[in-house]
This record gives structure tokens, C-alpha cells and sequence, in this order.
């Protein structure tokens, strides 16, 4: 852009150039520029590059930039043309606070070869603020004889912008009692409030005007100010009574402090000027003065003393009222009080015999009290009936001569349910209006045993833990009896002989005390009866049962069932092949805790292991498994201490030694053989037991073999079987898979198959039948649960057998051959891992 285009832009711009020698290559020259505020972002002030005579294709190779300037960079220059354009917006006022002349030095560098430029930009001033008060309400207090023409400065009205755009002139709004006068001081204009028109506050106490202050832009801005006046008083005006006279009625013996009548008056001035006092005339009589009393602030006349309507009828009163001014200003008025007669005398009560204690099994009709009543007054004022409160158990009796009453009893009385009465004795008059008397009469209702002691729950529950300290107290019950005194003094017993041996109990308090331990695991609920018997005469009592439940704590130590040597401790030991697999299970630790719930919940933990990465114990089935194959490397014998603790909140526990001896296959079982031999020996009970099962077992199992075999030859070869459910797939040899074929159904023994493979029955000679009325098995064999579907491989010399036939416990002695139902597994098969082998599904 060229300067004659920028100056077509911009009338007011202009340039000025100067040209300075430097040392060196370093030239410099400076432009100014003139810019109005408020520009907008992108607004080109000026081609720097023209106005230098630069070439503008170099700029950008020659880094043409500015260096120095404000810290917000207000102006850029554009590199490939030498624009200079505003960057962010320019407010004046902020940059330059006020001062008449605002100016911006930049300093720009060129390089190749270095020259430096300064520009010097001025910032015209724009009507972008409009006139502000410092507050936006004002408020002056002018008394209403203040002089005309009276001046009162108003704020003054600020603008930060300059000359023409600055404040120029004040409006106030049209009113008929104030104008406006502005007065020049320091450059700036002042406003005054002139008064023009005489104030007067009781026509109009406060006035409201609007001052606006306007600049001389174009357009013009302007601010406005709230201006209150509130007029003061001056005691202008005269109290006036709300009446000329007043006149009021009166009862005698009226009390003191009774309201005769309010006297209003008003006074149009305000503050203390429009403040009434009242007071009574000066030149009343004395008596007066001693009768009524008239308040200065309310204007209530209040009685003072005794009115008596027998000595005077009627009073003649003045009354004034006067305000706080200066000087004050007075008002009178005439006031009349007429006295009217009353029944002024209350009946009288008197008690001429009383009987204050009354036994609660008084019969009905029992005289309690003689009452007389009188009234001073004479005829209808002085006949008197004499009442009691409704609810009562008591009534009144007239007697023969008039206004004497008997106070008799009317029911039974209950000293449990009201042991104290206030009876009420009421004597009213028949005058008009009716006068009354009251007198109160305290009865009191002495006791009889008629209450049995009684407890607060017909029985009770008492949750008590084992292993309680003997002699403490377990327990207490509390009876309460309604009555009084011994007749109320409860004594506590047993109710049950048999029970004096273990419990005890305080016949004055009620605790119960334990003579001895109780152990749930003897004794886990019981129940006693508690007597409370009362000290009256006759004497009496009640009872209540007490159900008590032993809690059971742990207090006793897991025991452990298997492994358990011949002298008793917790150990034994386990030989297994060391061509076993991962997940061969070792042996499975039994334990038994006698308390129940968590304090039973046994969980087992491995304390000491010779080699963590061979074996792993099931926490809660306390089973001992391989974690992989054994090497050469391994150790032959490793020892297992198993840590067997409960789930109490101190927890019990017993520990279990476990060694494993790594033998090869053919020592594993001759070696099983004679470990199974000793076992059998220092077998108990049980063990006996399921031995004489297993074999019972084993005999069904060789009929249901020939059993097989009969039914083997009468059926084709050519039968097609229906497969049962076999998991676990993984194509080794050592297998038994179960099938259907018509009614009977067989188990195959021999090397695993994918499931959907045709089986022809009769077709091996390792097919067996299985009886139907065996129970079928889980489909998972892990643990002995003594039922009858179940392969066993084992090796003998050079041969490797599979025993088919009821589930045996780890450990018993597998004699090959021994038994029909032993198979010969040949030899050019995969070798079986010597794991138990899954029973049918």
C-alpha cells in the first residue's frame, strides 16, 4: 500500500522521515504515524517498506521485523509487504492514563546489512467512554424555612476520554422547587443544586430528581444520577385531640393498673416537633391524683387506686397535650368517668374438718371433709353453690342448714393409678356477672398390698459364651411392684432345685451369678425360672422363665485325623513314582474341629516346603498335588509342614508333617505294598469298615464281568453304541470311556478316543459291563468318596496294568492279577502317567 492510499484512508495521517548518519553500515530513519484507538485487529496503519524506501521482495530474507515495543505487542509488521497493522486492540485511556498527547516508539531492524528505524505512533482519542458518577444515588437533608436561591455542590461526573468527548453539560430533571447551576473549577464542570421554590414538609416530605451528565461526542454518552432531598421540620404546627371531650365507663374496684380510656391526639410537624406528651390538668383535685394516672407517652388512663362506687359515681378530669418544641405548643380537652356498681364480693371457702390421708380401700361414702361457705354481699349476690371438678371420685353432699357441704368419697380408689388428688372446691355467687371462690384440698391415697411384683417381658433370653469365668454375674432380672414401702420390697429366688449346683442369684438385686463354666460343646441350652415374691401381708409374687443359649467360642484346637503316625503326632509319610505328572495328588491332610461356624472352618496353609515349585496344598481341601513332573535333579525325599488353623477371632491351629519319598515306579510299589500292609495295621474302625465295603464292592463287580461277557456273545458285532459325555480329550492311551447300548451299559479301557468314534461292544476284550444298579459317577476323580466307577494304572516289572473296579482310598495295596477285573495295557501304547485316570462321566 502506498503512502497517497494510506493517506486517502487516514485524513488525519502523516510522516515524517528523517534521515541519520551511523558508524558503519548502521542507518537509521524514523516514521510517525498517527492511529485513532479502538482500531480492530488487522488494521493496516502504514507501509513502513514504501515510507523507508525499502525493497519490500527482501524483507523476508532480511528478517525485517520490531524489536522493541510494548509488552503486549499492540502493532505487527507484515514480512512480505511492510505493513504495519494493528495486532490487539488499543485502548488509549489505558495506555496513557489521561495524558493529552499519547504516543507509541517502535523500533525496527533489517539486516544483511543492519539497519535500524524508528516509528513513532500516535493514539487519537475516540468517544468510547460515557460519563460515570461516583455513586449512582445522592441524598441531602434541607430544612423546610431553608432560603431560596441556597446551593448544594452534586457529584461530579467523570469521562477518561479527551476534549470534545470529555463532560460537556448537566440536565436535572423537570421539578418546580430545584434547578441546576455549573460552575468551571480546574478544567472541570461542577454542578449545584439551587434551591428556587420555598420547601414545606408537611405537604410533601421527601422529593426525588435525576441528574444527567452528558459528553460532546458523536453520539453523544451520558450517565445519570439519583438525587433525594428529604425536608426537615420545623414546629410549625399545634397538637390537636382526636375529640373535643371524652367520656368513659367504669366498674368499681376496678385494679390497679386497669385501662379507663386511650386519649389520641396528632401533630402534623415531625420528629420532636411532631412528639405528644399527655398530662392532667393542674388544678384537679388531689384525690384525683391519687386515683388515676395518665400515661404522657400513650395517653391511656390507668386506675391507680381503690374505686368505690358507694363514695363517688362520677369524675370530672382535664387533659393536655403538648409537643417537644421550641417553644412547645399546647392542646386541652375535657374528660368524664362514670363508676358503675359491681358485684365486688367473692364468695369465702373454709375447710372446718379435713382427713388429708385416705386409705385406697375406703369404701365409698367415707366423709373426707366439712366445708362452709359465705358472701358478703346481701341477696341474689350473696347466694352461693358450691361445686367440684368433673373425673372425681369425690362428690358434695349438702347438709341440712344452707351453704355447708360434706366432701364424701364416690368410688374405689387406686393408688397406683393416683396416689395424690388436689380436689377443687368452687364457690360461685349469683350475681351478675357471678363472682367465685376456689380452695384447693391435698388427699393423699395411702398404700395396701394389692400388687404382685411384675416383670417387664414374660421371658427372657440370655445369650452367654462358653468358657465363662465362675462366679461372675451372668445375668439380672428386675421386678417391679406398683405399691409402696414393703409392700413394694421384691425379693428374687431359684424357682428350680436342680439348678442351685451352677446358678446362683441375689435375692435383693436380682443378678444371677454362674457357679460354674458351661462348655456348648456339652451343654448348648437350658432354662430356669426366677421368683420375685413382694414383702406385704400376705405376701405376693410372680415368676418368669429365662431361656439361656451357650455360645460357642474357640476354645478348641483343630485336630488332625490323617496323617498320624503310631505314636500319635501329626506325621506320616508318602511314596509316590517319580514319573508322576503335574497335579499327581500326594495325599490329603484330615482334620476335625469340635466348635462350629467360623470358629470350625478349617483352612490349610503350606508352613514349610523343601521345594515350593513341586508341590501345592489345596487351602480348603487340605489335598496335597504335584506342580510339574519330577527331574533327575530333584530331591528323593522332600518334608511338607502343613499349618491347619481355624477361622476364630483367635485363631487355633495344629500343624502336620508330610514326607514325600520320590521312589522309581517299580520300587513305588513294592514299597506301597508294604506301607499299605503297616497302614492296615494301625487302621481304626472306619477303615475296617470300608475295607469289608470295597470288597463287597469288588464281588458285584466280577458278576457284572461275566455278566458282560454272557451278554457279549448273544449280541452282533455290527451294533453301532451311543457315547455318555467324556471331557477332557488329550489323545493318550490310559482311559476308560463309558457307553450305552440298549439297556446295559459298558465302560471301554484302553487308549483315549475322541468323542463321536464308533465303538463296536464286544469287540475288545477290555470292555466291561456295568451293573445299572451302581450309582454313576461325577465325571471328575480326584478324591476317594468310595464309589464304584474307577481305573487305577500301575507297572509291574515289564508289564503295566489297570485295575477297573470300586474307588480306593491313597495307599491300599493293588496286588496285579489278583482280581478279574485287572487289565494288561500292551506295551506298544503311549505309557500312562501314572496319575489316576478320570472316571466315567
Amino acid at each position: 500500500m502506498d503512502v497517497g492510499g494510506q493517506r486517502r484512508r487516514l485524513p488525519c495521517w502523516w510522516i515524517t522521515l528523517s534521515l541519520l548518519l551511523c558508524v558503519g553500515n548502521l542507518v537509521g530513519a524514523q516514521v510517525k504515524y498517527n492511529v485513532p484507538e479502538e482500531g480492530k485487529e488487522g488494521y493496516v496503519i502504514g507501509n513502513i517498506a514504501k515510507d523507508l524506501s525499502l525493497d519490500v521482495s527482501n524483507l523476508a530474507h532480511r528478517r525485517f521485523r520490531i524489536v522493541s515495543g510494548p509488552d503486549d505487542a499492540l502493532f505487527q509488521v507484515n514480512q512480505n509487504n511492510g505493513e504495519l497493522y494493528v495486532n490487539k486492540r488499543i485502548d488509549r485511556e489505558k495506555l496513557c492514563d489521561g495524558n493529552a498527547v499519547c504516543t507509541i516508539s517502535l523500533k525496527c531492524v533489517i539486516e544483511n546489512p543492519l539497519e535500524v528505524h524508528y516509528i513513532e505512533i500516535e493514539i487519537a482519542d475516540v468517544n468510547d467512554n460515557p460519563p460515570i458518577f461516583p455513586r449512582s444515588e445522592q441524598q441531602f437533608e434541607i430544612a423546610e424555612h431553608t432560603l431560596l436561591g441556597t446551593r448544594f455542590q452534586v457529584q461530579t461526573a467523570r469521562d477518561p476520554d479527551l476534549g470534545m468527548n470529555t463532560v460537556r453539560q448537566y440536565k436535572l430533571s423537570q421539578n418546580e422547587l430545584f434547578d441546576i447551576d455549573v460552575r468551571e473549577r480546574h478544567d472541570t464542570k461542577i454542578p449545584f443544586l439551587v434551591l428556587k421554590k420555598a420547601l414545606d414538609r408537611e405537604r410533601q416530605s421527601k422529593h426525588r430528581l435525576t441528574l444527567t451528565a452528558t459528553d460532546g461526542g458523536n453520539p453523544a454518552k451520558s450517565a445519570t444520577l439519583n438525587i433525594s432531598v428529604i425536608v426537615l421540620d420545623i414546629n410549625d404546627n399545634r397538637p390537636v385531640f382526636s375529640r373535643d371531650s371524652y367520656s368513659a365507663t367504669i366498674l368499681e374496684n376496678a385494679a390497679p393498673g386497669t385501662v379507663v380510656i386511650k386519649i389520641n391526639a396528632s401533630d402534623l410537624d415531625d420528629g420532636m416537633n411532631g412528639e405528644i406528651e399527655f398530662s392532667l390538668g393542674e388544678n384537679l383535685d388531689g384525690k384525683i391524683h391519687d386515683l388515676f394516672t395518665l400515661d404522657k407517652n400513650t395517653g391511656e388512663l390507668q386506675v391507680k387506686g381503690k374505686i368505690d362506687f358507694e363514695e363517688t359515681d362520677v369524675f370530672k378530669l382535664d387533659v393536655q397535650a403538648s409537643d417537644k418544641g421550641q417553644p412547645p405548643l399546647m392542646a386541652e380537652a375535657e374528660l368524664s368517668i362514670k363508676v358503675t356498681d359491681v358485684n365486688d364480693n367473692s364468695p369465702e371457702i373454709e375447710i372446718t374438718s379435713l382427713s388429708s390421708v385416705i386409705s385406697e380401700n375406703a369404701n365409698p361414702g367415707t366423709a373426707i371433709a366439712l366445708i362452709s361457705v359465705s358472701d358478703k354481699d346481701s341477696g341474689v349476690n350473696g347466694r352461693v353453690i358450691c361445686t367440684l371438678l368433673e373425673n372425681m371420685p369425690f362428690e358434695l353432699k349438702s347438709s341440712f342448714k344452707e351453704n355447708i357441704y360434706s366432701l364424701v368419697t364416690k368410688g374405689r380408689l387406686d393408688r397406683e393409678f393416683t396416689s395424690r388428688y388436689e380436689i377443687t372446691v368452687t364457690a360461685t355467687d349469683l350475681g351478675k356477672p357471678p363472682l367465685s371462690s376456689f380452695k384447693m384440698l391435698n388427699i393423699q391415697v395411702s398404700d395396701v398390698n394389692d400388687n404382685a411384683p411384675e416383670f417387664p417381658q414374660n421371658s427372657f433370653e440370655l445369650y452367654l459364651s462358653e468358657n465363662n469365668v465362675p462366679g461372675a454375674s451372668i445375668f439380672s432380672v428386675n421386678a417391679f411392684d406398683r405399691d409402696l414401702n414393703e409392700n413394694a420390697a421384691v425379693a428374687y429366688n431359684l424357682n428350680q432345685g436342680d439348678l442351685t449346683s451352677f446358678l446362683n442369684i441375689n435375692s435383693e438385686t436380682g443378678i444371677i451369678y454362674a457357679l460354674k463354666s458351661f462348655d456348648f460343646e456339652t451343654t448348648k441350652t437350658f432354662q430356669f425360672h426366677v421368683l420375685a415374691t413382694d414383702s406385704g401381708a400376705p405376701s405376693l409374687s410372680s415368676n418368669v422363665t429365662v431361656n439361656v443359649f451357650i455360645l460357642d467360642q474357640n476354645d478348641n484346637v483343630p485336630v488332625i485325623l490323617y496323617p498320624v503316625s503310631a505314636n500319635g503326632s501329626a506325621e506320616g509319610v508318602e511314596e509316590i513314582p517319580r514319573n508322576v505328572n503335574a497335579g499327581h495328588l500326594v495325599t490329603k491332610v484330615r482334620a476335625y474341629d469340635a466348635d462350629i461356624g467360623y470358629n470350625g472352618w478349617l483352612l490349610f496353609s503350606l508352613q514349610e516346603v523343601s521345594d515350593h515349585s513341586l508341590f501345592a496344598l489345596d487351602r480348603y481341601t487340605g489335598q496335597i498335588r504335584t506342580l510339574r513332573s519330577f527331574t533327575e535333579t530333584d530331591e528323593a525325599q522332600h518334608k511338607l509342614l502343613i499349618l491347619v488353623k481355624d477361622n476364630g477371632n483367635v485363631s487355633l491351629s495344629a500343624t502336620a508333617t508330610v514326607i514325600v519319598k520320590v521312589v522309581e515306579p517299580k520300587e513305588a510299589f513294592a514299597a506301597s505294598d508294604v506301607k499299605n500292609t503297616v497302614k492296615d495295621e494301625e487302621e481304626n474302625n472306619v477303615t475296617f469298615y470300608l475295607m469289608i465295603t470295597l470288597g463287597s464292592v469288588s464281588v458285584l463287580f466280577v458278576i457284572s464281568i461275566i455278566v458282560l461277557i454272557v451278554m457279549q456273545c448273544s449280541k452282533s458285532t455290527d451294533y453301532s453304541s451311543k457315547y455318555l459325555q467324556d471331557t477332557n480329550y488329550d489323545g493318550t492311551m490310559c482311559h476308560s470311556i463309558q457307553y450305552r447300548s440298549g439297556d446295559k451299559r459298558y465302560m471301554l479301557v484302553g487308549p483315549r478316543m475322541s468323542i463321536g468314534s464308533t465303538i463296536v461292544p464286544g469287540s475288545n476284550g477290555n470292555t466291561l459291563v456295568i451293573p445299572d444298579r451302581r450309582r454313576r459317577c461325577s465325571g471328575e476323580d480326584t478324591n476317594y468318596d468310595g464309589t464304584m466307577c474307577h481305573s487305577i494304572q500301575y507297572r509291574s516289572g515289564d508289564k503295566r496294568y489297570m485295575l477297573v473296579g470300586p474307588r480306593m482310598s491313597i495307599g491300599s495295596t493293588i496286588v496285579p492279577g489278583s482280581n478279574g477285573n485287572t487289565l494288561v495295557i500292551p506295551d506298544r501304547r503311549r505309557r500312562c502317567s501314572g496319575e489316576q485316570i478320570k472316571s466315567c462321566p
